[in-house]
């Protein structure tokens, strides 16, 4: 994408360089033809030029002053267009030369941030990077000066490259990662919990309803042995509800 955008850059300054150059000449073809013919060396431009019926014979005479005037004119627009183009220029290349101390100062940075700068006076440290991105092979079209740039950055930058070096960056990142597992781990060990509460309330309410069905046959079962002792003069005596006692009625004990 950046490479497609130099190309187009570049066509069309040169385009641009195209325009101006066929304006001058323009521009001085015509006004070198009208001032010529004015000291009556060359011909004024002869054009017949009919308007309501009457005709004016000197038409291209007046054509060609108006248009040397106008390209006069352009004449006067051209060193700002000049002044245009330069900055556009400046602006391009500042922004490259910008673009290059980024990406070399990124490639520093990186170094220091795996430890590899290690002396400790500003003029070694910044001679040290200096060299370390001389060396490096993706760096090797840019100039010192952006190198020296970048280098000095660094430096400055050193103190926040120790804090978050790529080892205390690894080590952080494995003491999350452990934390994340350890999280995971109790997510875990809660949803077994949870399936077993599920489990033990079922259970519980599963053994509650068995209690009621046998509770409550057990009942039936005392009504029906009632209805059947009763003729033979025996009756249930249900202090404990546990233990059930047979005692003889008054017309057993009076037989």
């Amino acid at each position: 994408m950046d490479t497609q955008r130099s190309a187009l850059f570049n066509v069309q300054i040169f385009m641009q360089r195209i325009s101006l150059f066929l304006m001058l000449t323009l521009a001085f073809a015509v006004i070198g033809l009208t001032i010529l013919a004015a000291f009556s060396i060359l011909p004024w431009l002869e054009l017949s030029l009919t308007f309501g019926g009457v005709t004016y014979p000197w038409a291209g005479m007046a054509i060609q002053i108006a248009f040397a005037l106008f390209a006069l004119s352009l004449c006067f627009y051209l060193p700002a267009n000049g002044r245009i183009m330069a900055l556009e220029k400046s602006h391009r290349e500042f922004s490259l030369r910008m673009d290059d101390v980024a990406r070399a100062y990124h490639k520093a940075h990186s170094a220091d941030r795996k430890g590899l700068f290690t002396l400790g006076s500003e003029f070694d440290s910044v001679k040290e990077r200096i060299m370390h991105l001389k060396n490096h092979p993706d760096l090797e079209e840019l100039e010192p000066e952006i190198l020296e740039i970048a280098a000095q950055m660094s430096h400055e930058s050193q103190e926040l490259a120790s804090l978050y070096s790529d080892e205390k960056v690894d080590r952080a990142r494995n003491f999350l990662r452990q934390r994340q597992q350890e999280v995971r781990k109790l997510e875990e060990r809660i949803e077994n919990a949870k399936v077993i509460t599920r489990e033990i309330r079922h259970w519980q309410q599963q053994v509650e309803m068995d209690e009621s069905i046998v509770a409550s046959q057990l009942r039936r079962l005392q009504d029906d042995l009632v209805d059947v002792l009763a003729p033979l003069g025996l009756g249930l005596m249900q202090d404990d509800p546990k233990v059930v006692t047979m005692a003889k009625t008054e017309r057993a004990s009076k037989a």
